[in-house]
């Protein structure tokens, strides 16, 4: 590999258009709230989901989870590493465990293409989960 120094610099490139339909507009295409608002309990957050759409969600990240592949994760092994702010998209039952379905920030190449599915109540991801009202 060659130095870090030899690796030339490129700054990206903010396109303002969508790749697939040029009709679409930046500025028309954003999501907009009224309002944000707390939300507790799993059937709240499940409301939540279904009628305003995506929720942010924090929780507790373990030394296990960065290894995640696939299947519902639960904490099982290592120490707290931090907490982690990600966004729940959805929610499903596994092989008998409920779980939320959620999109990470690291990138499209970690976990299942950029998502994971958590169980529901572990690692706190249920403590910490936040909404917005859609501007109409």
């Amino acid at each position: 590999m060659p130095g870090c120094d030899d690796v030339k610099q490129v700054d990206p490139v903010c396109k303002s258009t969508c790749q697939t339909n040029k009709d679409i507009t930046y500025a028309s295409d954003k999501n907009m709230a009224t309002a944000s608002f707390g939300v507790s309990g799993i059937d709240k957050i499940k409301e939540s989901i279904s009628t305003e759409g995506t929720v942010t969600a924090a929780f507790t990240v373990y030394e296990d989870f960065p290894t995640y592949k696939s299947g519902v994760y639960r904490h099982t092994t290592g120490k707290a590493l931090g907490g982690h702010a990600i966004k729940l998209i959805g929610y499903g039952t596994e092989n008998g465990e409920d779980y939320w379905l959620a999109v990470n920030s690291w990138n499209n190449t970690w976990g299942d293409m950029g998502t994971f599915k958590i169980l529901q109540g572990d690692c706190g991801i249920d403590k910490q989960v936040h909404a917005g009202l859609a501007q109409v």
